[in-house]
């Protein structure tokens, strides 16, 4: 146990050089075989090798191994895994990008199989949110691992969607795994982190920064077969997934929308640029070379059936078909006090069959 800790101490330190890229650390890698066999080599050596000075002082500072060591008692503290690259649960494709994050920082267990990422914009319209929730929940129901970052609008769509299909999933984070962003997917994550994986590169106690997105995205598409845009204004943040996904060698699909609507603007571009223009999950299912993974296909459980719900859910889901309704509609319309009716509508949105939108109205959901 004492070496485990050790061997993960000096993938954090490593992992935290400053001054040196990720592709030149992996070329020192292949070079020296550990972690533990490069903080061996003196400092004449690696200059000797081709190292900066400054470079190679940062390569040798103690200060980062104590740094490793209080980022593994925090994570271990928080229930936070480390998985480094050449731990047998880091993903198998996102070993072989470019520029690889040498270490994960994990909530749950990253499941194993063909993984497809489903992005679009956090402004998403009902459109938008109904087809990413709907094509991930049958893409998850086929056996596809939904990657996406936990944002608002389409990401949310997309987990839940494989999460209501009964399927598996994995968030990718622009910040540490202790934190929840956005606040109000608190009950978001710790579903996803039950049922696939909550990751990030950053450890925890870091929180989200606006220019940790960008990057973050990389990871989303590396982990993928391919990846689907759902809803993209020119320049959103999903076309630099997109983007990240076309230098990977992934393929890349987009949902066509309204040409007067600005988040459509992307999507439509991308299928014009030659993004596989997507009407259904078949058209995304006939491009997926199953034959990659030997690994068995996630199949969908069942969702939850009437007699799986209480009383007090079923009158909700009734009320919710012919309309979104705010709270108070709600209560009017079923006549529940308020402490039944919040934690009914709490327990329909852990079980994927409720969605409140950004104004405050709860909506059905594939019901």
């Amino acid at each position: 146990m004492k070496g485990l800790k050790i061997h993960l101490q000096n993938w954090i330190r490593l992992n935290a050089v400053e001054g040196i890229g990720i592709a030149r650390k992996l070329e020192l890698l292949r070079m020296f075989k550990t972690p533990e066999a490069l903080f061996e080599v003196d400092r004449k050596e690696w200059i000797g090798l081709g190292l900066r000075p400054d470079q190679a002082d940062s390569l040798l500072c103690l200060e980062k191994l104590q740094e490793g060591a209080e980022i593994l008692k925090q994570a271990e503290r928080k229930g936070i895994r480390v998985i480094p690259i050449d731990h047998q649960e880091y993903p198998e494709f996102l070993r072989y990008i470019h520029d690889p994050p040498l270490v994960l920082y994990v909530k749950g267990e990253i499941p194993k199989g063909l993984c497809f990422g489903v992005v679009g914009s956090r402004k998403a319209t009902g459109y938008g949110m109904d087809a990413a929730f709907r094509l991930a929940s049958d893409l998850a129901g086929e056996g596809c691992i939904i990657v996406s970052g936990m944002a608002r609008g389409i990401d949310t769509a997309a987990h839940t969607g494989a999460l209501h299909a009964g399927g598996v999933t994995i968030a990718v984070l622009g910040c540490g795994p202790d934190h929840v962003y956005p606040p109000e997917n608190r009950g978001l994550m710790d579903r996803i982190s039950k049922n696939g994986a909550v990751i990030s590169e950053y450890p925890p106690g870091v929180k989200p920064q606006s220019y940790h997105f960008p990057v973050r995205n990389r990871i989303i598409s590396g982990i993928c077969i391919g990846v689907l845009v759902v809803e993209a204004g020119q320049k959103s943040g999903s076309l630099i997934t997109a983007q990240a996904a076309l230098d990977q060698g992934r393929d890349v699909f987009a949902i066509p929308g309204n040409i007067n609507h600005q988040y459509s603007q992307g999507t439509n571009r991308l299928i014009m640029e030659g993004a596989k223009l997507v009407l259904s999950a078949e058209d995304i299912l006939e491009e997926i070379p199953w034959s990659l993974s030997a690994l068995p296909r996630h199949r969908k459980s069942p969702v939850p059936r009437d007699d799986q719900l209480t009383h007090e859910e079923s009158l909700i889901l009734q009320t919710l078909k012919t309309e979104d309704l705010y709270h108070d509609q709600i209560a009017e319309k079923t006549g529940f006090p308020g402490y039944i009716l919040f934690s009914s509508l709490l327990q329909l949105e852990l079980k994927g069959l409720v969605r409140k939108d950004l104004t405050g109205r709860y909506a059905i959901v594939l019901y």
